[in-house]
């Protein structure tokens, strides 16, 4: 992975997500580029409002914020060694602006790039955030690495797949194949889960045999757990630093309703998350 996209706010929440990708950037070589993240509105939209907020005042407002999450980034990757031009085979980073506000900017813009970095979502996450999430995996078509809220020491050297033979999970292996050379990676099965019908784990590790990947399994029981509470211990009982997880097997708006493993994985995950749908 050697293109990483960071969505940038000049919020607390951004050292976890900005660590994360540098760890990533250092283990892979990547370029790393950041851009700001603003939930505006359409400037037709702003013009059509009451004269007290005026496109001036809305103009200032979006650079203001802007230059801040541009510094906090450029600050950032200046302090942890990453250079500000491209070198061969070392982490890099650079700066986008020019970019309308709004979450489905991350969607379309991320298609450019090998992965993007957001950081995971809680139950008080802004409703606005988790849909630049919602777009970076459901319009960008790349994977998506969730930061927890404090970033690892290391990334990518024991990997976890959780499979449940879904075809989110399939595609969540595929993009994340590059890093799986890198590491011990571990196939998890969880035994009575929301499986559906697929093909077996051994099927899987076989595949990542035949690439160059020795995959060990591991099953495990629910014993009473809910199947996102139980891959996440496992994961923590194997001192994994990275979990590979397909993103709503089940349907979104159920997941949303009822729960679901995506959902409490996203939301409790202590450890990186690369995630696809």
């Amino acid at each position: 992975m050697k293109t990483i996209l960071v969505p940038t706010q000049n919020i607390p929440a951004m050292k976890s997500t900005l660590e994360t990708a540098v760890l990533l950037a250092r283990r892979t070589g990547a370029y790393v580029e950041g851009i700001p993240l603003w939930f505006g509105v359409p400037e037709f939209v702003v013009s059509e409002m009451a004269s007290s907020f005026s496109i001036e005042t809305y103009r200032a407002r979006r650079a203001e914020e802007t230059a801040g999450a541009r510094k906090l980034f450029e600050t950032f990757m200046q302090e942890h060694g990453i250079a500000a031009r491209t070198i061969a085979d070392r982490p890099s980073f650079g700066w986008f602006a020019e970019v309308p506000p709004g979450e489905d900017l991350v969607g379309s813009y991320g298609r450019a790039f090998d992965v993007i970095v957001m950081s995971r979502p809680d139950a008080d996450t802004a409703a606005l955030y988790n849909r630049a999430i919602e777009s970076a995996l459901f319009e960008s078509g790349r994977p998506v690495l969730l930061s927890p809220p404090t970033a690892p020491k290391q990334i990518a050297t024991n990997i976890m797949i959780h499979w449940n033979g879904s075809t989110e999970q399939a595609r969540a292996n595929a993009l994340a194949m590059p890093l799986l050379h890198l590491g011990r990676v571990t196939v998890l099965t969880v035994i009575g889960g929301q499986d559906v019908p697929g093909p077996s784990a051994d099927r899987v590790r076989k595949q990542l045999q035949y690439n160059g990947i020795a995959a060990e399994p591991m099953s495990i029981e629910l014993e009473g757990r809910s199947t996102g509470e139980a891959v996440l211990a496992a994961a923590k009982a194997e001192g994994c630093d990275l979990l590979v997880k397909g993103a709503f097997t089940r349907n979104r708006f159920r997941q949303m309703i009822f729960g679901g493993a995506t959902s409490h994985i996203m939301q409790h995950a202590d450890l990186p998350l690369l995630m696809a749908h």
